[in-house]
């Protein structure tokens, strides 16, 4: 993988630990699944991400998302493709709803599939889902309105029986935008779902 960091720069970047849930990702002192995903298993299967949401990381994906320098994107791809995630036919970049679409420019997400993809060889599809209801965004609710935001929030149109597919998307905080899209994938006939996440959002 080549760094469009110095080797230093890109050493200092904040890593997850390698103790995490082996579903959702989160941070870990003992065990391999945390108590969340045994009390309530998510729609998706598992998350890789290879760096905690902190800094400078948070900096570079608000860069890219709010503030439209997309030769940001290669490096966040490189680190998605370079984490060695379970095998998966296809990559679903995570939908932006149409008025968000028109506002930003393009979706950050799809961004950074059609890159990691391209490098992997895995098929990108980015049509395959759809957001239809233009809801607040997430950053901006409080961690336990989240998951009623975004119910309902998605379409999937593509056949995807028995496929093995991976959401891709920028940061995961509390999961519940990636549980909402699995769920539909997996209504859709995905066998397997997984979250390629640049950034995982400890809980403090």
């Amino acid at each position: 993988m080549q760094s469009r960091l110095c080797i230093p720069c890109t050493a200092s970047l904040p890593r997850l630990p390698a103790d995490r849930c082996r579903i959702c990702a989160l941070p870990l002192t003992s065990g391999t699944v945390c108590g969340g995903c045994i009390q309530h298993p998510p729609a998706y299967d598992s998350v890789s991400a290879p760096f905690a949401y902190a800094f400078p990381v948070d900096s570079l994906i608000h860069g890219l998302k709010y503030g439209g320098n997309l030769s940001i994107a290669p490096l966040l791809a490189d680190a998605l493709a370079g984490i060695s995630p379970p095998r998966v036919d296809a990559l679903i970049p995570l939908p932006l709803a149409p008025g968000r679409l028109r506002e930003r420019g393009f979706n950050q997400a799809q961004e950074l599939a059609r890159i990691a993809g391209g490098k992997l060889g895995i098929r990108v599809m980015p049509h395959a889902c759809r957001k239809v209801a233009d809801t607040p965004p997430q950053a901006a609710l409080p961690w336990k309105e989240r998951a009623g935001n975004i119910r309902g929030a998605f379409v999937c149109d593509a056949d995807l029986r028995g496929m093995r597919v991976a959401i891709v998307d920028d940061v995961m905080t509390t999961g519940a935008t990636l549980n909402e899209l699995a769920r539909n994938v997996k209504r859709a006939g995905a066998v397997h779902v997984s979250g390629w996440i640049v950034a995982r959002t400890p809980r403090t």
